[in-house]
């Protein structure tokens, strides 16, 4: 079963926050009347309206779901029970990554440090190492819960299927970050 109005209405809703998002990000100060730059705008406060990362990542997730059901052809019924087996896959994923990245950033505090500590940098490695090794478990876990779900064909269209997200969203950043830029 297609959803194209649930479909039209996030990619909408993706189109409208990216275009605010650069439109906000983008200020451009020009010269005024007299030929002086006006100083910049003040910084936006931190609970200022606009889109945090956390909704354009719900956003980007609803926007895959829809995709998900269209490239691998699924029906009403899988789909009921693909739905949340793809989204607890994707909510273990990021996760899994800030875990990571909590233990990665205190790696980089302990090693910049003045005084080099080598038994907190063993424990933090130690820490490191289980953080991976539970996560890729429990992402082998959420995976074959979702190809519970799906035929063999299917299975194989998810995995090109999540590769080609991947490259979206990596494109999709590129591309915001790019026009973010300052013009010099």
């Amino acid at each position: 079963m297609t959803r194209p109005f649930g479909l039209i209405a996030i990619v909408g809703v993706l189109a409208l926050s990216a275009v605010s998002a650069v439109a906000l990000s983008a200020q451009v100060t020009r010269p005024n009347a007299r030929g002086t730059v006006p100083p910049p705008s003040p910084p936006v406060p931190d609970d200022a309206p606009g889109v945090s990362p956390g909704e354009i990542q719900r956003m980007f997730d609803g926007y895959a779901l829809m995709q998900a059901e269209q490239f691998l052809n699924i029906s009403d019924d899988q789909f009921v029970r693909f739905m949340p087996r793809y989204k607890a896959l994707q909510d273990l994923r990021r996760q899994s990554l800030q875990q990571r990245t909590r233990v990665v950033n205190e790696l980089r505090r302990l090693i910049n440090a003045a005084s080099i500590d080598e038994a907190q940098i063993r424990e933090e490695l130690k820490t490191l190492t289980d953080v991976e090794a539970t996560s890729a478990a429990d992402v082998k876990r959420a995976y074959d819960a979702v190809d519970q779900v799906l035929d063999l064909r299917q299975q194989a269209r998810f995995r090109v299927f999540e590769e080609n997200m991947e490259r979206r969203k990596l494109d999709l950043v590129t591309r915001a970050r790019q026009a973010n830029r300052p013009k010099q």
